[in-house]
């Protein structure tokens, strides 16, 4: 649910205050953990190393993130696959394809040494 707008947006200043005064060329990576603040036009070009429960994740801040939250770009939970039948066989035709893609690159190699 988004914050009325008498209140504005959410940016905290401990964020606000690593970005003012500051060219994004010359700054590295921003370690935040505070996912919940609200992305400012200030903050444009530099990138957040934002924290994901595990590790941070380097997000740069382009225009069209302004105004949606720092967390959005820092997934916390890594998705794997869907699994069932037509996933073992989506990964069966592309095993197939890689092993006949080997075999036409081994006869290429051998055509040339001969």
């Amino acid at each position: 649910m988004t914050r009325s707008i008498s209140k504005g947006p959410y940016v905290d200043p401990r964020v606000l205050k690593k970005v003012l005064g500051k060219r994004p060329e010359e700054t590295g990576v921003i370690k935040t953990w505070i996912r919940r603040s609200d992305i400012a036009p200030e903050m444009v070009g530099f990138t957040f190393g934002v924290y994901n429960g595990k590790t941070h994740i380097d997000v740069l801040v382009t225009e069209d993130m302004v105004g949606h939250k720092l967390g959005e770009f820092s997934p916390t939970r890594k998705f794997l696959r869907h699994g069932g039948k037509m996933q073992k066989e989506i990964d069966q035709k592309k095993k197939e394809s890689e092993i006949a893609a080997a075999k036409t690159a081994k006869a290429s190699v051998d055509t040339k040494k001969k």
